[in-house]
């Protein structure tokens, strides 16, 4: 399976000390090398940078459809475009994303997406993690990672730990 994943995927999981989630679900992931510049810029180092400079498992390359990415940079981040076209170029099986013009741009070239609450379920369906409130609740206190109510309660109801 060809898992192509962008910058938020990627901090956020690290943020919560869960990235290596994206290991034992897909065994390999891809970054662009705008993902991996966007885990550097601003001299800062973000969460999961040292993580991804580590891994060998994942795998950086550098982007071949500039007219695309170019395209696709009028409404994204170079991270995401980079991300969208490095998915097209490798046939990825699916694509990780959680902003939403991201995720409909991805979805609008009919590439398979899921963000990292999506994640979050399918580790649970796989039994790779027990429950997903723990998970959702880290992200929201540790990671600043927004969910509205109504989202978070429909999250937990497909996880089956909703209060009702």
């Amino acid at each position: 399976m060809i898992v192509v994943c962008n910058t938020s995927p990627l901090t956020n999981l690290a943020a919560i000390g869960q990235l290596d989630l994206l290991r034992l679900l897909y065994g390999r992931l891809h970054i662009a090398e705008g993902v991996w510049d966007e885990l550097n810029a601003q001299g800062q180092r973000w969460p999961g940078r040292d993580e991804v400079a580590m891994a060998d498992w994942i795998e950086r390359h550098p982007v071949q459809n500039h007219t695309l990415v170019t395209a696709l940079r009028r409404d994204l981040d170079r991270g995401e475009g980079e991300t969208i076209a490095l998915a097209l170029e490798l046939g990825a099986d699916l694509i990780l994303l959680d902003e939403r013009e991201g995720r409909h741009a991805a979805q609008r070239l009919e590439l398979r997406v899921t963000g990292v609450v999506g994640l979050l379920l399918e580790a649970k369906s796989r039994g790779t993690v027990a429950a997903v409130r723990p998970h959702l609740e880290a992200l929201r206190h540790r990671a600043g990672f927004y969910q509205s109510e109504p989202v978070y309660q429909a999250v937990l109801s497909l996880a089956g730990e909703s209060d009702t």
